[in-house]
């Protein structure tokens, strides 16, 4: 029998509406971190962020991101977080919706992955400051694809930002 192959996975982790059990979105985000190293080996996890809502979802979101091992290839991995979502209540409806928790993967070990369900390094990521943020605190020197590391991507981005004000 073939051993799984552990892979390491950056986790987003996000909030922006309150829970019955968990409280306001960043109780949310500490429940979700919880939740991950209860199903995955936990490596790290960043601070806790607010930041403005994207789009049209209205309310401020609370984000994190976690860095997990798990021995499950992409697309089962999606599914285990999209069970995990659902155990927290969230549920199908509008893209830029609120939403008790929202998980993203945004970057794995395997380099590039594309289906028709999943992209890898997720496809806004270097636009997201919310995220890089937290992936430059916890994982510096990660290259999730290219040459270029987290800290490099988010200081990059903390300098288009600053040109464009």
């Amino acid at each position: 029998m073939e051993e799984a192959t552990p892979h390491l996975y950056a986790i987003g982790i996000g909030s922006n509406r309150p829970h019955h059990r968990h409280g306001r979105p960043a109780g949310v985000v500490e429940a979700a971190i919880a939740a991950l190293e209860k199903h995955f080996l936990l490596f790290d996890a960043s601070s806790i962020v607010l930041n403005p809502a994207m789009g049209v979802a209205g309310r401020d979101f609370a984000n994190a991101v976690a860095i997990v091992e798990a021995e499950l290839s992409p697309e089962p991995m999606l599914v285990a977080l999209k069970a995990l979502e659902r155990d927290f209540g969230r549920r199908g409806g509008k893209r830029w919706g609120t939403r008790v928790l929202d998980l993203d993967i945004l970057a794995w070990n395997g380099g590039d992955y594309a289906s028709r369900s999943l992209v890898i390094p997720h496809p806004g990521l270097d636009q997201r400051r919310f995220a890089l943020g937290p992936l430059a605190q916890i994982a510096p020197d990660w290259r999730p694809s290219g040459n270029l590391t987290f800290r490099h991507k988010a200081f990059r981005l903390g300098r288009a930002k600053k040109v464009e004000s």
